[in-house]
């Protein structure tokens, strides 16, 4: 279901606003984490100790957070001016993760569609918590990077594609594989195939494992098909992940404007809090919390989800008992 008019509690002028886009912030950070991102690859391939060679993958992981964040306010249109522009960043930003850019935009924006239904292409952690429901969720988190491959690649596409999609996305898959021959050619002639795939693979392993954190816990056990607003949970989480993750942990009000781009979004918080507490929307302050929740409670259902909800305002009904109304 799209967002209802009592989702959207700004003013016009006050979107407007917020939706401006502005150079500064993208010429900043992108050149920053890219020359972060370039400078731990040296690291990987020239160091012989065991711990900053793999120290350094976790951080290129991490990093590729900080990337595939710019990405997503491509597929919205609002990390360049001109659409072209996000467009290519999207395609060429995806050729290391060897995913397709316009299937991901598509889904996504079917995501922000139908969020938290039926309908939503992301809403597998919502079932009837058989075997394939538990595989789906565990296999998720353990191997995000390889159900990414498939669903983007190929699920995605076949399912909801025409031609113009098609085409955009048979362009990506050419590019893609002219990408791969030219850099293990090179690796075979140089007798460095091992390493460079290494290199090249283990980031992107370790990438997977943030992102599926960061994804279950922007939605997990947030309302049912109830509209964007609460249907999304904001991670106050800290200054760190805030900076390298552009902002994606100030989730609810990009849900309800996604339209705002990344640096924008924690006005748009501050602007939107009444709201968000008037609607019982959910901010919680951890990912891990959220994330290592999710992890014991397994797939949910719209029973579970209930009890879970009710138990959840239970213990915040106490808390306000207890410290009086802020």
């Amino acid at each position: 279901m799209t967002a209802t008019i009592s989702d959207k509690p700004l003013s016009r002028e006050d979107v407007k606003r917020l939706k401006e886009l502005r150079t500064l912030p993208n010429l900043t950070r992108i050149p920053l984490f890219m020359g972060l991102m370039a400078f731990l690859t040296w690291v990987a391939w020239t160091t012989d100790s065991g711990i900053s060679r793999w120290g350094a993958y976790i951080g290129i992981g991490y990093l590729w957070m900080s990337m595939v964040t710019f990405m997503h306010d491509g597929t919205h249109n609002t990390l360049f001016r001109h659409r072209w522009a996000n467009m290519a960043f999207g395609i060429l930003c995806m050729i290391p993760l060897m995913a397709s850019f316009i299937a991901f935009k598509e889904d996504h924006l079917d995501h922000h569609r139908y969020n938290r239904s039926y309908r939503d292409p992301d809403a597998f952690t919502m079932g009837k918590r058989g075997i394939t429901d538990f595989i789906a969720f565990y296999a998720y988190i353990v191997a995000g990077a390889v159900l990414s491959f498939l669903h983007f690649n190929l699920l995605y596409p076949v399912q909801h594609f025409k031609r113009k999609e098609w085409t955009i996305h048979l362009f990506e898959t050419v590019l893609k594989i002219a990408c791969y021959w030219a850099l293990l050619a090179w690796a075979v002639h140089n007798d460095v195939l091992a390493k460079t795939l290494e290199v090249w693979l283990m980031p992107v392993f370790f990438f997977s494992l943030f992102n599926s954190m960061r994804f279950i816990a922007e939605h997990y056990e947030t309302p049912w098909n109830q509209g964007q607003l609460v249907g999304s949970r904001t991670i106050l989480s800290n200054p760190v992940h805030s900076f390298f993750w552009n902002n994606i942990n100030w989730h609810i009000g990009h849900h309800v404007y996604p339209s705002v781009p990344w640096y924008n979004l924690v006005k748009l918080h501050r602007l939107m809090e009444p709201a968000i507490r008037a609607k019982g929307a959910i901010v919680d302050r951890s990912y891990l919390a959220v994330f290592f929740r999710a992890l014991v409670r397994g797939p949910e259902t719209e029973e579970r989800l209930k009890d879970a909800l009710e138990k959840r305002q239970q213990a915040l009904d106490k808390t306000l008992l207890a410290t009086g109304p802020a």
